[in-house]
C-alpha cells in the first residue's frame, strides 16, 4: 500500500531514526549551515522544538508592535491552525487573503484586495503551499508598496526556488523552518528561526520610523521526556500503522495510539519559547538539508476533484491511502476550523479549492502512482475554480 501520512516517507529509515545520537556540536553544525544558507550571522538562527514557536518568535522580534494593540499579519486562506495560533501568541491578528486556485496561495492582487479592508496590517507570511512557488514579483511589489514586513514559512518549500531564480528564504525580513511530520525537513519536530533583518523600516500615523531588531533569547530547555519519546518512536509507529492498514485495522490502532498519547497529532504540538530542538534531530535535520537537491520539485502534488470522499475510498480500495489531505478545509484541521473564525466571505475561492482537494506523496517514484493518478482524472473537476 502506499500512504500520504503516517511517515511514509520514513520507509528504509526507521532504525536510523530511533537511534540517533547527537551532540551540541551537531546543534550548533546547523546553526552554522543554516546562518550559510541564508546568508546571516550564526547568532541570529534559533533552534526551536517545532516551527510554530520559531515563527511566532520571529514575529515577536521583527514586527512592529506598540504595547496593547494587535495588528494583523496577512496569512494565505489555506493554512493549518499552527500558523494562526503562532500569530496569536505573538500578539497579533490573523487576517486571511485570498488564493489563486493554480499556486493555492495569494498574490499581490489578493494582498491588495486584502488590505482594502484591513488596514492595521504589519506583516505578510508567504508559505509556497506544498511547495509551489508562489507569485513572489506580485508579493514584493505589494509588500514594498504598503512598506509591510515580508515573513516566509518554509515549512513547505525548503530548497525550491521562486521564478527570479532566488532560493525561498532568501527574500524575507525572516524564515521559518518546520522539521515536523511530512514537511519538507522532517524529524518528526522541531523548528529553526532565522533572522535576517537588522531593523525594519514601517509607517505609523503617516510617519516612517524604524524598529531595530532585538534577537529572541536562546531556546536552552529541553523538551518533556514524552515529546521526546514521541518524536524518536513516531516512524515505528507510522510503520505498524501501515501494516495495520494492510489487515484493514489501520484507523483502529491509530486511535489506540492517540488515546494512550504515544502518538500526538502534529496541530496539538505545544508552543513554548524556552524548549530547544533536540541535539539529535539537529543531527538528522542538517543531514537532510545538506542533500536537499537544487530547485527541488514540491512535497505534493494536488489535484480538484469532484465527490472527494468517492475519490478517496476508490484510492484505498485501490492500495492508495491518501485521506491526509492539505487542505481539505481551508485552515486545517477540521478540528480546530470553528476555532478559528475563518471569514468564508472574504476567501470563496479558498473555500472552493478545500473542497474539492487532494494530493499525492512525492516521496513514491512517480511511476508507482500512476494509477492513483487515473484514478483522479476520471474525477477531475471540469474548469477553473475563481
Amino acid at each position: 500500500m502506499f500512504f500520504l501520512g503516517q511517515a511514509a516517507n520514513y520507509r528504509g529509515k526507521v532504525f536510523r531514526h530511533t537511534f540517533a545520537f547527537g551532540f551540541k556540536k551537531d546543534y550548533e553544525a546547523l546553526k552554522k549551515h543554516l546562518a550559510t544558507r541564508y546568508q546571516v550571522p550564526v547568532e541570529n538562527v534559533f533552534l526551536y522544538h517545532n516551527g510554530r514557536t520559531a515563527l511566532a518568535a520571529g514575529m515577536r522580534a521583527v514586527v512592529p508592535k506598540k504595547n496593547g494593540e494587535h495588528p494583523g499579519i496577512l496569512v494565505t486562506s489555506l493554512t493549518c491552525y499552527a500558523v494562526v495560533e503562532a500569530v496569536k501568541t505573538a500578539g497579533f491578528t490573523p487576517v486571511f487573503a485570498d488564493i489563486d486556485p493554480r499556486t493555492l496561495h495569494f498574490n499581490g492582487e489578493t494582498i491588495d484586495k486584502a488590505l482594502k479592508k484591513h488596514k492595521n496590517v504589519k506583516a505578510v507570511i508567504v508559505q509556497n503551499n506544498l511547495g509551489y512557488p508562489a507569485d513572489i514579483k506580485s508579493i514584493k511589489s505589494s509588500v514594498r508598496k504598503h512598506n509591510l514586513v515580508l515573513i516566509e514559512d518554509l515549512a513547505h518549500c525548503a530548497g525550491i526556488s521562486y521564478e527570479n531564480g532566488k532560493e525561498a528564504g532568501m527574500l524575507g525580513d525572516f524564515a521559518a523552518l518546520s522539521f515536523g511530520k511530512g514537511k519538507s525537513i522532517d524529524t518528526i519536530s522541531g523548528g529553526a528561526l532565522v533572522i535576517r533583518s537588522k531593523e525594519i523600516t514601517y509607517v505609523e500615523r503617516g510617519h516612517y520610523k524604524t524598529k531595530e531588531v532585538k534577537l529572541p533569547k536562546e531556546p536552552t530547555k529541553k523538551p518533556k521526556f514524552g515529546d521526546r519519546y514521541r518524536d524518536r518512536l513516531y516512524p515505528f509507529f507510522g510503520l505498524k500503522i501501515r501494516m495495520f492498514y494492510f489487515f484493514r485495522l489501520g484507523r483502529l490502532y491509530t486511535s489506540y495510539l492517540l488515546k494512550t498519547h504515544q502518538i500526538k497529532r502534529s496541530a496539538d504540538a505545544d508552543l513554548d519559547f524556552r524548549v530547544r530542538l533536540t541535539y539529535w534531530q539537529a543531527k538528522l535535520a542538517l543531514k537532510q538539508l545538506e542533500s536537499l537537491p537544487k530547485n527541488r520539485p514540491p512535497i505534493r502534488e494536488f489535484y480538484l476533484v469532484n465527490d472527494r470522499d468517492i475519490v478517496l475510498n476508490e484510492l484505498e480500495r485501490s492500495g492508495f491511502v491518501m485521506n491526509d489531505i492539505w487542505y481539505d478545509v481551508p485552515v486545517s484541521p477540521e478540528r480546530y476550523y470553528n476555532k478559528v473564525k475563518y471569514p468564508e466571505d472574504e476567501c470563496p475561492t479558498a473555500v472552493e479549492v478545500a473542497k474539492h482537494i487532494v494530493n499525492l506523496p512525492t516521496h513514491y517514484p512517480r511511476v508507482k502512482l500512476a494509477p492513483a493518478r487515473k484514478i483522479i482524472e476520471k474525477h477531475e473537476l471540469k474548469g477553473e475554480i475563481k
